[in-house]
């Protein structure tokens, strides 16, 4: 059986792969190891964007706010090279997951108080939208 830590990990990147989906993007997975986990098509640019997943924790010693860890196994920081996303997935005993998008900006944690998610983050829905998905495809064929 894997590991808690690999079974979350997996679990993230699937969720955050089905939000890039519903929100129009294009998704590519690696076969082989990269510094990225999800290759994907940003459906406003058209252009391949890096995205590294990471599972959101609450900081006890915060109030419960919210923290994405983004040091690699090597201590360092994702660079622009290595991720143009970080893709934050909030995975919680029995909620639904929330995934949240925000820029690499080469930080080692990002953090937010759960009042101000809306304002500093942005949200990706998981829910299906064809409508939007429709609108997004006539932009592009318009284009």
């Amino acid at each position: 059986m894997a590991h808690i830590t690999e079974t979350v990990a997996m679990y993230s990147e699937l969720i955050a792969q089905t939000a890039l989906l519903a929100n129009g993007w294009i998704t590519h997975v690696p076969r082989t190891k990269e510094a990225y986990d999800i290759l994907a098509t940003n459906p406003v640019t058209g252009r391949a964007e890096k995205v590294q997943v990471k599972t959101i924790r609450r900081r006890t010693d915060r109030n419960g706010d919210l923290v994405i860890y983004t040091r690699k196994g090597n201590g360092t920081t994702y660079d622009l090279a290595e991720a143009d996303w970080i893709a934050g997935v909030l995975a919680e005993d029995g909620a639904p997951p929330r995934v949240f998008l925000l820029e690499n900006t080469c930080q080692s944690e990002y953090w937010c108080v759960e009042s101000r998610l809306a304002e500093r983050w942005t949200e990706l829905p998981i829910s299906l939208d064809r409508r939007m998905l429709a609108l997004l495809e006539a932009e592009t064929t318009a284009a």
